[in-house]
């Protein structure tokens, strides 16, 4: 048996069930996309922006911990179009299900193949 989650908002009187998916991402969107600028009919850029207080729940809640060496306090943007063609920024969320999922996968394997290393 397959389980969905519905959601339900009312809106100026209009009510909408949406359908969610059973997917999990190890993203958010965030900030305002610009649509893409051509040039000669390749993609030549586009940008997005975000207000201080955005800015600020990226640093505070998606950037990596600053090591002792002064590395890492790195947030990862991504900038893609979505499927029905809108500009689209998300950042990588380090807290999500999916992330997590996919690191314990990686160190799984990784342990596999230390594993299959040994001569016994």
């Amino acid at each position: 048996m397959v389980h969905h989650d519905f959601l339900f908002i009312s809106l100026h009187n209009h009510q909408f069930f949406i359908l969610m998916s059973d997917k999990q991402y190890d993203s958010v969107l965030v900030g305002y996309v610009d649509e893409p600028r051509y040039y000669e009919g390749e993609l030549g850029n586009w940008s997005f922006s975000m207000t201080v207080d955005e800015l600020q729940d990226v640093i505070n809640n998606y950037a990596s911990k600053v090591q002792e060496d002064g590395k890492g306090g790195k947030a990862y943007f991504k900038l893609f179009m979505s499927k029905n063609g809108k500009a689209c920024c998300s950042v990588y969320n380090p807290h999500s299900e999916a992330a997590k999922a996919r690191r314990a996968d990686k160190k799984a394997k990784q342990a596999e193949a230390v594993g299959d290393d040994l001569p016994f």
